[in-house]
């Protein structure tokens, strides 16, 4: 799941769920699993919206329409546009786990659930925070032209809108930022910094 952040620039899976509950991210029988194969969990990403009971896909859901049934991979699907307040309810890791297993490495949203942020961030997938209007904006390009292409630049920290050219600002933690950025988890940040804190405790 370590994968440097710079500019990703992708076509997108529009998720117009608002309330998109970490349930529906990922069913509660996948916790059992002591399992971190991150197929394990991309297989499981939305299982229950995606399958029937008998198995058998849904129609006439997103990741089963054709156009966006596509795995993400560069360029292709690796950003989802999402609605409001995505990641609410329970503050399990795994449905972080399924949305990076799964392949995205950026979900857009007007807001999310504070605890499933901060862990798609420790997941090394980019949650952008955007006004309701471009979050609508967005949804309207993909609907009228489903290979619209949204680019993101973690450096400058906007987003934009490559079918209108309308870009947003966005915020980000500077640590976490810098972590997305070097491709380092809270324990690659410790050990880049080992040097430092031998020094002050030697001080």
């Amino acid at each position: 799941m370590k994968q440097k952040f710079d500019v990703i620039e992708s076509t997108c899976i529009p998720i117009a769920i608002d309330n998109c509950n970490t349930d529906l991210i990922i069913p509660a029988r996948y916790l059992a699993s002591t399992t971190r194969d991150p197929q394990f969990f991309g297989d499981a990403f939305m299982h229950d919206l995606r399958f029937n009971p008998d198995g058998q896909p849904v129609a006439d859901f997103v990741l089963n329409q054709p156009v966006y049934n596509e795995k993400p991979h560069a360029g292709v699907n690796e950003i989802i546009v999402a609605g409001q307040n995505w990641g609410s309810g329970s503050s399990r890791e795994h449905a972080a786990w399924a949305i990076a297993g799964y392949g995205v490495r950026v979900v857009v949203s007007s807001s999310f659930a504070d605890i499933h942020r901060n862990n798609l961030l420790n997941c090394f997938v980019l949650p952008v925070v955007v006004s309701t209007d471009f979050q609508q904006e967005l949804f309207s390009s993909i609907e009228a032209a489903p290979k619209t292409k949204v680019k993101v630049d973690l450096e400058s920290q906007t987003i934009t809108n490559m079918a209108t050219g309308s870009s947003e600002h966005f915020p980000i933690n500077g640590y976490k930022k810098y972590c997305l950025m070097n491709a380092l988890d809270d324990i690659d940040f410790l050990l880049e910094n080992k040097g430092l804190i031998e020094a002050y405790e030697t001080r």
